[in-house]
């Protein structure tokens, strides 16, 4: 089935022209529309949270819209809000939902390996159709009986074939750092090191980092900047969760995000690519999940984001 036949040509008009408009404000970096006194840039939630309380497209759309965000961070993976298989249909009726709350599809989160991953081609055509510029990779994990070096040489090779996707379908893939509980299941590139060795011979534009600041605390405690600042060339995302050593994810604010200087550096680079929000610790705090209160950590979330950045 031809892709194009799953977007109506007036639904795939309204969604594409919203965020055309859209990503032309991320880049001139006007005010955002919630009224901030800062041009913040654009902030997505990563929609595992909408799961949580299987929350349909409609009503995950309203909840991004009366939180205050600008968009989600889709899953589009196995046992995620839409699975691969169902991308071509889904994806388009979803962003439509999202578009007529004036928020968007900002980035896909994906199990995409390489072009042979189940459905691949049709997830990045399709989202490309709908504007979204970025969709996070899958992973790989460190397996003892295979040495590091001849992995990082296979996965490297899965990537230029991806990137080379990517460049022909006009859309980037960002590889997430990510920390690991146990050394037995060791994620690649959670090593800020081991990230820069598979990303520095690729085009930023078609494969690029997504620094997660609290793996890389967990993984690295303070020497996270100096591999931050040798990453920058390829740094194209932000992911936000706070967190407290050793490995503690916990309510925005309440962790050690604020003592960083990250987001002065993020000011200093001038970032305006969207911001992907991880809700990643009970934000129930024990008490019920619901949807009031998951507008409201939400509502909270972004406004410690927004303090953070406009810090002095």
């Amino acid at each position: 089935m031809n892709i194009q036949d799953n977007i109506t040509r007036r639904d795939f008009l309204k969604t594409a022209g919203f965020v055309s408009a859209a990503a032309g404000a991320w880049n001139s970096g006007i005010l955002c529309s919630h009224g901030a006194e800062y041009s913040m840039p654009p902030v997505a939630v990563f929609s595992k949270l909408y799961q949580e309380l299987k929350l349909s497209f409609a009503e995950s759309a309203e909840v991004t819209a009366e939180a205050g965000l600008d968009g989600i961070d889709c899953a589009v993976r196995p046992k995620g809000e839409i699975l691969p298989e169902c991308a071509a249909d889904e994806m388009p009726r979803y962003a439509e939902e999202l578009t007529k709350r004036k928020v968007r599809m900002l980035f896909l989160t994906t199990a995409i390996t390489g072009v042979s991953s189940p459905h691949a081609e049709t997830i990045l055509r399709t989202a490309k159709k709908l504007g979204v510029q970025y969709y996070r990779i899958g992973y790989w994990l460190h397996n003892p009986s295979t040495p590091p070096e001849k992995l990082i040489i296979e996965i490297k090779a899965q990537l230029k074939d991806l990137a080379a996707l990517n460049k022909e379908v006009g859309i980037c893939a960002i590889f997430q750092n990510h920390s690991s509980k146990k050394r037995e299941t060791r994620m690649v590139g959670g090593d800020l090191p081991e990230m820069y060795d598979i990303l520095k011979d690729f085009d930023p534009n078609q494969l690029a980092a997504a620094f997660d600041l609290g793996h890389a605390i967990v993984t690295h405690g303070d020497e996270w900047r100096s591999h931050f600042e040798k990453l920058k060339p390829h740094f194209k995302i932000a992911y936000i969760k706070d967190m407290n050593r050793p490995r503690n994810f916990c309510k925005f604010g309440d962790g050690e995000f604020g003592k960083t200087d990250f987001f002065k550096q993020l000011k200093k680079m001038n970032y305006q690519a969207p911001f992907s929000m991880h809700i990643e610790y009970d934000w129930a705090e024990g008490n019920p999940k619901t949807r009031t209160a998951m507008v409201n950590v939400l509502k909270n979330s972004r406004r410690m984001l927004q303090q953070w950045m406009t810090a002095e």
